[in-house]
């Protein structure tokens, strides 16, 4: 939940700008709804570095990972879970 809060807040404050929870549904395409332009979308990238140290490789650019709160939550929690079971 730390996660989605986190990204959630980013999205809020920094592309609709505002706290409100109310204006962003968890499932909320964010390209389609114009949330997000390809600027957007590259800064949005350095936030996941920055805050999960989550890089985001060119392949993984793709709507399925970075396209609503939910899909960039499941990105990045699996990117972390991958993380530490290479590191085990």
């Amino acid at each position: 939940m730390e996660t989605e809060r986190k990204i959630r807040d980013f999205v809020l404050r920094n592309y609709l700008f505002t706290t409100d929870e109310n204006a962003l549904r968890n499932d909320q395409s964010l390209m389609q709804t114009g949330v997000l332009d390809s600027t957007g979308i590259l800064e949005l990238i350095s936030f996941l570095y920055e805050a999960f140290e989550v890089q985001v490789d060119d392949e993984e650019m793709v709507p399925e990972n970075l396209d609503s709160v939910a899909q960039l939550t499941t990105f990045v929690t699996g990117k972390l879970a991958a993380v530490e079971r290479s590191a085990v």
